[in-house]
C-alpha cells in the first residue's frame, strides 16, 4: 500500500519536480561518492560542503570549483567528476530513458514530457530515434576530440596520461564543463594551437545544441534555408557573439601584462578567440582573468549572461532568447503588428516566455549577488562575474570561488542548479501551472 501511494505522489508531480527530484538525487549519490576514501588522494580531505559543490558544479557543467581537481582527487575521483560532466552533459532524464531503453521498458506520455523538458524541445515524439541520434553524435565527437587531444598531450606526458587527459578535457569542453585536471586550467597550453583550437571547437559544438548539429548533418544539400528557425537563430547569433567576443577581447586586452601582453598576434588572436568561445558557458581559460579589464569584465557579463543554444550542453537565458528578444525590439521600433524572423512569424507566448526567462534571471542574478556582496568583502565586479558565471554555468572565476564563505558557496550551488535546468523550470516547478481563465478590462499606462 504504501509503494502505491508512493508512486500515485510521483504520479502526481509535474514534468519540472520530476526533473528537480532527478538532478537531486544524481547529486545526493555523487557528494557521497567523492567522500569515499578511494575518490581522495592520501593526506587530502573535504568537507561535506566541498563535496557538494564538486558535484553541482560537474552535473550542471558548469567547472567552477573550491578544489584544486588534480591534486585533491585519486583518478578514480577524477573519474567519478568526469562520469557527472558526462551525465550532466546529456541530462539525468535522458541517461535514466537510455537505460529503460535497453532493458526494453515502453515510454509513457510524461516520461516524453520529462525529457522534453530536460532537453528544451518543443515536441516529444520521436524520442528513441532522438536518443540514438544524440548518442552517436555525442560519442563521435567526444571520441574524435579526445584522440586529437591526447596527442596533443602526448608532446607533454607519458602516453597513458595523454589519453586519460585526452578523455577528460575532449568530454568537459564538449559539455561546456570547464573541468581541467591542470592547477591553471588550461594557461600552459595557450601557445599550443593544437590543444586550444581542438577545445574550443568541442566547445563551440556543444554549445549549439544537439537539434542544430543533427539538422545539419540530416540536410543532404547543407542548405541554411532548408535549416529549421531554431537553427538559423543558434547559428546566427552563436558566430555574430564568437566575432564580437574575439575582437573585443583583443582590443581590450591588447596591451594588458596580464593577459595578452607580450605576445605575437596570431597567439593574442587566438587566445582571443579562444577566451570567446569559452566566455559562452565553457569555463576554460589559457590566460589569467584574476586581472582582465573592467571593459572586458563588463563584456563577459554579457557574453555569459546569453551563454550556449537550446537543447545543448551550455546554460545562460540562449542565444535564441536572446535573437528572439532582439527581433521582437526592431519590431516594436517598426511599429509591425508581429515578431517577425527569416519570413516566420513568432508566437506570442514565446516572446512572453522570452522576456519572462531575461526578468527572471536578472531579478534572480541582483538578488544572489546582494546577498553575497553583504556577507564577503570582494569588490562588486568580481561578485557579479563568479554570480553569472555560476547562473549560466560558464565556470569562469576571477579567483575568489576557494575564498567564498559558506553561505556564499551555498548560494553559488543553487545558482549553479537553477542554472542548469533553467530559470523558467525552476519557477514553475513551484507555481501553478493552470491557465487563468479570467481576462480583467484592458487599461493604458504610460511607460518609457
Amino acid at each position: 500500500m504504501r509503494k502505491l501511494s508512493l508512486l500515485k505522489k510521483w504520479d502526481s508531480l509535474s514534468p519540472y519536480r520530476k526533473l528537480i527530484f532527478g538532478f537531486l538525487v544524481a547529486i545526493f549519490v555523487g557528494v557521497i561518492l567523492l567522500k569515499l576514501p578511494f575518490s581522495l588522494r592520501e593526506n587530502q580531505n573535504i568537507t561535506v560542503l566541498d563535496s557538494l559543490f564538486t558535484i553541482v558544479s560537474a552535473i550542471c557543467v558548469t567547472g567552477l570549483s573550491v578544489v584544486d581537481v588534480s591534486q585533491v582527487f585519486t583518478p578514480i575521483g577524477q573519474l567519478i567528476i568526469l562520469f557527472f560532466i558526462q551525465l550532466g552533459g546529456l541530462g539525468v532524464m535522458t541517461v535514466s530513458i537510455m537505460v529503460f531503453l535497453l532493458i526494453g521498458k515502453k515510454m509513457s506520455f510524461e516520461t516524453r514530457e520529462l525529457l522534453k523538458e530536460e532537453r528544451n524541445s518543443n515536441s516529444n515524439g520521436g524520442i528513441t530515434n532522438f536518443i540514438k541520434h544524440l548518442l552517436l553524435t555525442v560519442f563521435v565527437i567526444e571520441i574524435l576530440g579526445a584522440s586529437i587531444l591526447a596527442y596533443g598531450f602526448s608532446k607533454y606526458y607519458p602516453l597513458k596520461r595523454s589519453i586519460f587527459y585526452g578523455l577528460f578535457h575532449s568530454v568537459s569542453a564538449f559539455c561546456n564543463a570547464g573541468f581541467s585536471l591542470f592547477t591553471n586550467n588550461l594557461e600552459i597550453f595557450k601557445y599550443d594551437k593544437l590543444i586550444s583550437l581542438t577545445v574550443s571547437f568541442l566547445i563551440i559544438l556543444g554549445g549549439i545544441g544537439f537539434v542544430t548539429i543533427n539538422s545539419i548533418f540530416i540536410i543532404k544539400k547543407k542548405k541554411f534555408r532548408d535549416l529549421s528557425l531554431t537553427s538559423k537563430l543558434a547559428l546566427i547569433i552563436t558566430a555574430f557573439l564568437l566575432f564580437i567576443g574575439t575582437i573585443l577581447f583583443l582590443i581590450f586586452e591588447y596591451n594588458n601584462s596580464s593577459t595578452l601582453k607580450g605576445m605575437n598576434f596570431l597567439d593574442k588572436f587566438l587566445n582571443s578567440f579562444f577566451q570567446s568561445v569559452t566566455l559562452r558557458t565553457a569555463g576554460f581559460n589559457t590566460v589569467p582573468l584574476t586581472n582582465i579589464r573592467p571593459a572586458t569584465v563588463f563584456i563577459s557579463y554579457i557574453l555569459m549572461f546569453i551563454g550556449a543554444s537550446p537543447g545543448s550542453t551550455g546554460g545562460g537565458i540562449k542565444t535564441t532568447t536572446f535573437g528572439i528578444l532582439i527581433f521582437y525590439a526592431l519590431g516594436v521600433l517598426k511599429r509591425r503588428e508581429y515578431v517577425e524572423v527569416f519570413k516566420r512569424r513568432i508566437d506570442w507566448e514565446l516572446i512572453n516566455k522570452a522576456l519572462a526567462i531575461v526578468v527572471i534571471s536578472v531579478f534572480y542574478i541582483i538578488v544572489v549577488t546582494t546577498v553575497i556582496l553583504s556577507v564577503e568583502s570582494f569588490s562588486t565586479d568580481k561578485v557579479v562575474y563568479e554570480v553569472i558565471s555560476a547562473f549560466s554555468t560558464t565556470g569562469l572565476s576571477m579567483g575568489i570561488t576557494a575564498g567564498l564563505g559558506i553561505i556564499s558557496k551555498l548560494l553559488i550551488v543553487i545558482t549553479m542548479f537553477i542554472g542548469r535546468l533553467g530559470p523558467m523550470t525552476v519557477a514553475l516547478a513551484f507555481t501553478n501551472n493552470k491557465k487563468s481563465l479570467i481576462k480583467y478590462p484592458k487599461e493604458d499606462i504610460l511607460i518609457g
